[in-house]
């Protein structure tokens, strides 16, 4: 081989160089970019009211080109490739997951809010606790319900009943909706089983139980500050039950009451003309023998078989909606407290496969199809009505939280992440405090809480290697990163496109109230935790 062949190959082009990264390179660049982005996306969206799903894109699409990123790493090739377009991937990576469960969801929803399963639902909780209280029925809903069920599963499966509170009530729906939400996000952010903390716990070689601990003594009073905020919020900010919701609820009722009532005046006529049947025979001369006798009995026995009784009137039975419910948070909490107790086996496997929110969402819709449906007298016509009707508001979900997938995959991919993770990676500050501040930094960057999470723990467990800390300072610290997971969300965060959009509340109004819930959630459990690590 030559000496030519053999130098050394010429070094690879540093990526991401393009754009504005020519003006100004490196972190400073990258951090230039995610700010511009971020000011530009709020711009569009609140001033010049852009449609989300196009803003998302749109700046998606400038970032990436602004940061370095090339038109294939963007969009990937026409040809086959090993080159991974970013918008597809991005947007595939959340919908594969949300769209699903954002379906059964929506389907098990519709059913119980038309059958008036939701109804019943919320009217005992508002007999339980008085018209005052019922906010924090709604929030205790949400912190029980949270800990077994992921976040967007908790929201899909009980906005219904936030929709009914709201409607009867007829308050803002904030003042229900928040409180819900607080109690979801907590447990969500704070608890095992959800990945967050349970990743954060092994990356430290943290017990779970300190972190459970820790995340109740913590969680629970940062909810509590959250509790507060959402009833200050909740009468200062008047949002309507989203109209959408209600006229695709509205629409199914009255296919549901139209056939019922059809099926009512069908029963009716059959028996109006057995009656009359039997009245002819009598008269026609037969004589007052068997067939007149005959024919007078008939009639009782077919107007006894009339559906004066619908059964589709009757109250639904508050035992079949607790069953309906918590069926696949029992199935979901099941899988996932077997896959940190169990070994692999059979047994698991089995567990964990109706345990996932796919299946056990299917299972509890098919449950609500048959329970609230079919023995209520309901015809396969009338649950398809109902399940086609409940979808209709969800197509600007679907495509505005992957926008939002797909604004978080840029962010990533073109190193903006990291470039905040660096610049505070050697601010001497104490480990908590760091902990905090780079998680909220991550988080408000790319928006995924877990990912917030699971990065600045990789990033802070260097830092406390060696200074032989207790399982409870270093279950702390996991809780300082959880809380400041969930910082301000944003127009960057599929959780805050879920907010509002599910529940009808306006870009503005959800930056004032989704988003400082978020912040007060965030802060309270920063404090918190940082109080409690000066002692342990």
């Amino acid at each position: 081989m030559s000496p030519l062949l053999a130098a050394a190959p010429a070094p690879e082009t540093p990526p991401h160089t393009g754009g504005l990264l020519l003006l100004l390179d490196g972190t400073a660049g990258l951090l230039t970019v995610a700010a511009l982005g971020i000011v530009l996306l709020l711009v569009l969206i609140i001033k010049v009211r852009l449609q989300p799903f196009v803003a998302l894109l749109a700046v998606s699409i400038a970032v990436g080109l602004s940061a370095g990123l090339s038109v294939t790493e963007l969009f990937g090739t026409v040809q086959r490739s090993t080159s991974v377009s970013m918008i597809e991937s991005g947007m595939g990576g959340i919908l594969g997951h949300v769209a699903i469960i954002i379906g059964l969801g929506t389907m098990l929803g519709a059913i119980l809010e038309v059958s008036g399963g939701a109804e019943a639902l919320s009217t005992r909780l508002l007999n339980l606790f008085g018209e005052k209280r019922a906010p924090l029925a709604m929030g205790l809903t949400g912190l029980i319900f949270g800990v077994p069920v992921f976040f967007d599963v908790g929201i899909f499966v009980l906005a219904p009943i936030v929709y009914a509170a709201a409607k009867r009530s007829g308050k803002s729906i904030l003042l229900y909706c928040m409180p819900l939400l607080a109690g979801l996000s907590m447990t969500h952010a704070f608890l095992p089983p959800h990945p967050g903390p349970v990743a954060a716990a092994g990356l430290f070689k943290v017990d779970l139980g300190w972190v459970i601990l820790m995340g109740v003594v913590v969680g629970i009073p940062a909810v509590l500050a959250a509790w507060a905020y959402a009833a200050w919020i909740g009468k200062r900010l008047f949002v309507p039950v989203p109209q959408d919701m209600l006229e695709a609820a509205d629409e199914a009722k009255a296919a549901v009451a139209e056939e019922r009532a059809a099926r009512r005046a069908a029963a009716r006529s059959t028996t109006a003309t057995a009656t009359g049947a039997g009245a002819g025979a009598g008269v026609g001369g037969k004589g007052p023998g068997p067939g007149s006798g005959s024919g007078a009995d008939s009639a009782p026995v077919a107007l006894a078989d009339a559906p004066d009784e619908d059964p589709a009137e009757q109250p639904v039975p508050l035992g079949t909606v607790f069953l309906i419910i918590g069926t696949p948070l029992l199935l979901i909490l099941a899988a996932t407290f077997s896959s940190i107790a169990l070994d692999p086996s059979t047994l698991r496997s089995v567990i964990e496969f109706f345990g996932h929110p796919f299946v056990a969402l299917t299972i509890a819709l098919l449950m609500a199809y048959y329970l609230l449906g079919i023995r209520r007298g309901w015809s396969r016509k009338s649950l398809e009505t109902v399940s086609t009707s409940s979808l209709k508001p969800v197509g600007n979900i679907l495509l505005v939280v992957g926008a939002g997938g797909v604004f978080g995959a840029v962010l990533k991919g073109s190193g903006i992440a990291d470039a905040l993770a660096d610049t505070f990676n050697d601010v001497g500050l104490p480990v908590i405090v760091l902990a905090w501040l780079i998680s909220v930094v991550l988080r408000v960057a790319q928006g995924s809480a877990t990912v917030a999470i699971v990065t600045t723990a990789g990033i802070v467990v260097p830092l406390v290697e060696g200074q032989d800390l207790s399982q409870a300072h270093l279950a702390l610290i996991i809780m300082a990163i959880s809380a400041g997971s969930i910082f301000a969300s944003h127009v960057n965060d599929g959780g805050f496109w879920i907010v509002a959009k599910y529940f009808g509340i306006s870009e503005r109004d959800t930056l004032k109230s989704w988003t400082v819930l978020e912040t007060v959630l965030s802060v309270a459990g920063f404090a918190m935790a940082a109080a409690l690590s000066v002692f342990i």
